[in-house]
């Protein structure tokens, strides 16, 4: 018997999504880091950038407690390099930071609907999109608030993402990425968008499924069902 599907509101009342510790002790260099975890250091990145541009932004999607980037927003300060820090996470368990400051904001807010006209260097989302309902708007929101020569990157499972109608293979959902210009790392389970793209995914979301059971991190995950639309 097929389980009905979930709105996003639904949804983020699921013990799925409600229950999941996104990024509670992941910290962004070490072990158990952001780096680790993105092959890509964030620190590093956005001190080159701080090299070449003005006004270099971090925007970090499903943030968890914000121990990685009130962790980033000391380092800069301390290199005196003014780098501005924004996180969303769905759960207010932020960790309480010590000394205020202007250039880190973390907001509780559904990513369902949030939205920004700003413009980042660097966007992360560390294993939060297996427990986003429509994966594939955010990743086209994502791509739309980049500089032209920004970054995006975020892990993805390929089970996650299903077809209403038909039996969507992996080759042809790496397939279906690379022609909207996504690089998709298999082995790693990693997405990324370079620079700034307006993706226009030949595709409806009908709902989630939080049925789906552990994906590749062993932690149960959220289902993204699409109809593709004739094009």
């Amino acid at each position: 018997m097929k389980h009905p599907l979930l709105t996003n509101s639904e949804l983020e009342w699921s013990d799925v999504a409600a229950n999941c510790r996104m990024n509670r002790e992941r910290e962004i260099t070490g072990t158990n880091s952001y780096t680790a975890d993105l092959k890509l250091n964030p620190l590093e990145f956005l001190m080159a950038r701080g090299e070449t541009h003005s006004n270099v932004r971090w925007l970090d999607l499903c943030c968890g407690s914000g121990r990685a980037l009130i962790q980033a927003d000391e380092y800069f300060r301390t290199q005196h390099q003014s780098i501005q820090i924004q996180g969303i996470d769905l759960v207010d368990l932020f960790q309480p930071v010590e000394n205020s400051t202007s250039t880190l904001q973390l907001e509780t807010a559904s990513l369902h609907d949030w939205t920004t006209s700003m413009k980042y260097d660097l966007i992360t989302c560390v294993h939060g999109l297996h427990y986003v309902g429509d994966k594939l708007k955010l990743i086209a929101d994502a791509a739309r608030w980049l500089k032209a020569d920004g970054t995006f990157i975020a892990h993805l499972d390929l089970d996650n993402l299903q077809s209403s109608t038909s039996n969507w293979s992996s080759r042809e959902k790496r397939e279906f990425l690379r022609r909207h210009k996504l690089d998709f790392n298999q082995r790693r389970h990693l997405l990324a968008c370079r620079g700034f793209q307006t993706i226009k995914f030949p595709c409806r979301y009908l709902g989630a499924s939080d049925q789906a059971g552990p994906n590749f991190t062993g932690q149960p995950a959220v289902n993204s069902i699409y109809e593709f639309l004739d094009t």
